[in-house]
């Protein structure tokens, strides 16, 4: 089955790179200033729409300094899309811009690693080296819903629909989630937070918040073998060059929706 991906562009914020590259110091390089978006994804086909994370709340953005573009809510919206009949909802990983809006899909079956449930619902999540990427009462949101029955967890891989897999890479969190969609034109992974930028995988830097760091340099390892094949396409979670590896984009939404959603279709893009 083939299926429509879309990339929602709704938040951003300059940094550097000694705040993004774990040990930015051994590579001898100088500190610099670089941009870091912030995405959710939506996948289509079949005659049904999962929503691939769901961004971060006002609140916890703000106190983090993070520019909102635009409300995920709202985005859902524009693209014709009313969360709170979304009836499947995929979490990659349980940080704060990442399931910022759970309330916002109370019809939804949350897919998500049973190892990252079990993490966040641990002895250990409230440990500052872990919390300070989480919001408690999101995660008590989350461990909320697994206890009403709503979330269905992933072991190692799982074939959400046909053409729709999610795999576990684990390494920035103990569960991270990656997605391979088929389309008409060929594979598409999503690497959500196994792969913030693409220079992680193209000079092996690893992300300065990880879990498992033996682990997340596994998770690179499969995501090249995962887009190896010619036709096959990887987007990263976090990099501000996904708008212009993907030009294209979804006709007829609003002005100010119109350049944040892209459109990932391998074959039409540069990734």
């Amino acid at each position: 089955m083939a299926h429509e991906v879309l990339a929602v562009r709704y938040g951003t914020r300059t940094t550097r790179r000694s705040e993004i590259f774990l040990n930015h110091h051994v590579y001898g390089e100088p500190d610099a200033e670089m941009p870091m978006d912030y995405f959710f994804w939506v996948v289509r086909g079949g005659g049904r729409t999962t929503v691939v994370d769901c961004g971060f709340g006002a609140a916890a953005g703000a106190r983090r300094r993070r520019t909102m573009l635009v409300d995920p809510v709202e985005a859902l919206r524009g693209l014709g899309i009313d969360p709170s009949t979304v009836d499947r909802l995929v979490v990659t990983h349980a940080h704060y811009d990442h399931i910022g809006n759970l309330d916002q899909f109370p019809e939804a079956e949350i897919v998500l690693a049973r190892r990252e449930l079990e993490f966040w619902t641990g002895p250990y999540a409230g440990r500052l080296q872990f919390a300070h990427s989480t919001e408690p009462d999101e995660l008590g949101l989350l461990a909320k819903a697994a206890a009403d029955g709503r979330v269905r967890l992933v072991e190692d891989t799982l074939d959400l629909a046909p053409g729709f897999e999610l795999v576990v890479v684990g390494g920035h969190t103990p569960g991270q989630l990656v997605a391979q969609v088929a389309t008409t034109g060929g594979a598409v992974v999503l690497a959500a937070d196994a792969l913030h930028l693409y220079e992680e995988l193209e000079r092996d830097r690893p992300f300065f918040v990880v879990a498992d760091l033996a682990d997340m340099y596994r998770g690179f390892d499969l995501l090249r073998e995962m887009t190896e094949d010619p036709g096959r396409v990887l987007v990263a979670g976090h990099d501000a060059a996904v708008p212009e590896r993907f030009p294209g984009r979804v006709p007829g939404l609003a002005p100010e929706l119109a350049d944040l959603v892209v459109r990932v279709a391998p074959g039409e893009g540069t990734a």
